[in-house]
């Protein structure tokens, strides 16, 4: 399997995670940051505009992850490649956005 894929199945992971806070925010009325906001990825967007992004992060992941060359769940190093890129946007969301939020006790 060329190494691209791999590349394409971790950014693919990431954009599927970056899918959940936007859509649960959204779906849930609230705003949450985006980056359309002002400033980007700081202010709050409408929880309308955060389904729409979550959307568009979830066709993105799709297309990535299912889409480019024949990705298989069952195959662990495929698996875990996009793990990987949700655990470390996931990572990264967590620690930036917490300072708005009060998720960074330490």
């Amino acid at each position: 399997m060329p190494w691209l894929h791999y590349v394409a199945y971790f950014f693919g992971g990431a954009f599927c995670a970056n899918t959940i806070p936007h859509l649960v925010s959204g779906m849930t009325g609230r705003p949450f940051q985006s980056p359309f906001a002002k400033p980007s990825g700081r202010g709050l967007s409408s929880s309308t505009l955060n389904v729409l992004w979550g959307a568009f992060n979830l066709v993105v992941g799709y297309g990535l992850i299912l889409r480019v060359g024949a990705f298989d769940l069952r195959d662990p190093a495929q698996a875990a490649v996009a793990g990987a890129g949700a655990l470390v946007l996931s990572l990264y969301s967590a620690r930036h956005f917490g300072q708005f939020h009060g998720g960074n006790l330490n």
